[in-house]
């Protein structure tokens, strides 16, 4: 029985999904007679080392949403001979119609344009998207969803099947470096973001929120942790002409910076519109850094009680319930104790072992 995994997308963020799964189906199936074909880009190869005897990997060089990726993909999977296909990403060749597992990790560039990309050139690509969208979900032998929101999601946008969709929740990590000290933050008060700056993570909003806090709390200072690209850009110049004053954007940090600001962080906000999962609440969590965030899409399903949670298109909201957050002790301590609690119900080897189900389960039908 030979399985081939998608995992063009290893070393990115969303790649994280791909990586926790190879890393405990390796575990939990090292001495089974399945056979694990792992496709990745030329440039990973190397970053993947199989530790199970019946796990390989191969190279597969082909931009996802390409031709290359209908045609020359086409060949190299069907040469390849699977049993099943798991496509951990909806990226996939439209053609290929043996039997195939997709994971659809969200809906949101459906419903958020990028204001860094040609209007009309990404409205293409959003109409190429949800084409690749349908036809997956209408010949994947089962579907894969990080959440019940999503799962719901897929039922209503693409009419997929609800009994062929499986929800596999995901998880945080500790992360193990030591926590090495920002020496430019260091007796700082400061609130935290870390990821994308993508429109729908709503940071204008969270800058003018910052504004309003700024008013009571001068020195407080917000932190954006993430890729400094020109979104990131965009937003340091909004906040400069809203003369808004110590927005800090730190670009990439080390594991053992992002551990000390997660440990020092005076709050962590959450202020996006739209997330499959929103994971980097719970690594908050995991660091013992109180959350406030948005209730917005599966972040009340995912965070449960362990968040104080504003509407994300309300400012006043937003400065309000981050202000209780920064000003009541007893609030502080009960959701990094919740934190704490909401943390133990994720389990990467849970997820891999509920993927291994879907497999048997799809070679079955």
């Amino acid at each position: 029985m030979k399985i081939v995994i998608d995992a063009r997308e290893y070393p990115t963020s969303t790649g994280r999904y791909i990586r926790k799964l190879l890393e405990y189906l390796e575990k939990i199936d090292a001495n089974s007679s399945r056979q694990y074909v792992v496709l990745l880009k030329s440039k990973d190869l190397g970053d993947y080392q199989p530790k199970a005897k019946n796990f390989e990997k191969v190279a597969a060089d082909f931009k996802e949403f390409s031709f290359s990726e209908q045609f020359g993909f086409l060949r190299l999977i069907r040469n390849l001979k699977p049993d099943l296909v798991h496509f951990a990403l909806v990226q996939q060749p439209t053609l290929y119609h043996r039997p195939v597992v997709t994971t659809l990790q969200d809906f949101t560039t459906l419903r958020f344009n990028n204001p860094s990309k040609n209007i009309f050139v990404f409205k293409f690509k959003q109409l190429v998207y949800f084409f690749v969208n349908i036809v997956a979900s209408v010949k994947s032998k089962q579907l894969i969803t990080p959440s019940q929101f999503v799962k719901k999601d897929a039922i209503r946008l693409l009419r997929a099947n609800p009994s062929k969709i499986t929800v596999t929740l995901e998880s945080a990590d500790k992360i193990t470096a030591p926590a090495t000290e920002v020496a430019t933050l260091k007796g700082v008060r400061f609130l935290m973001y870390v990821g994308r700056s993508l429109p729908h993570k709503n940071l204008e909003r969270l800058i003018d929120a910052f504004s309003i806090l700024k008013e009571n709390d001068p020195d407080l200072q917000l932190v954006l942790v993430g890729k400094k690209d020109a979104l990131m850009e965009r937003h340091i110049l909004y906040a400069e002409a809203q003369s808004v004053r110590d927005v800090v954007a730190t670009g990439y940090v080390s594991e053992g910076q992002l551990r000390w600001l997660y440990e020092n962080t005076a709050c962590y906000c959450f202020p996006s519109l739209s997330e499959g999962f929103g994971l980097p609440s719970l690594e908050a969590m995991m660091h013992g850094a109180p959350v406030a965030s948005s209730d917005a899409t599966c972040l009340p399903e995912i965070n449960g009680n362990a968040t104080h949670y504003f509407d994300p298109l309300d400012v006043s909201d937003m400065a309000e319930k981050i202000n209780e957050v920064l000003t009541d002790e007893l609030l502080r301590k009960e959701l990094v104790k919740k934190g704490f609690e909401q943390v133990k119900k994720y389990s990467w080897q849970r997820m891999a072992k509920q993927t291994l189900e879907v497999y048997r389960s799809a070679l079955k039908n």
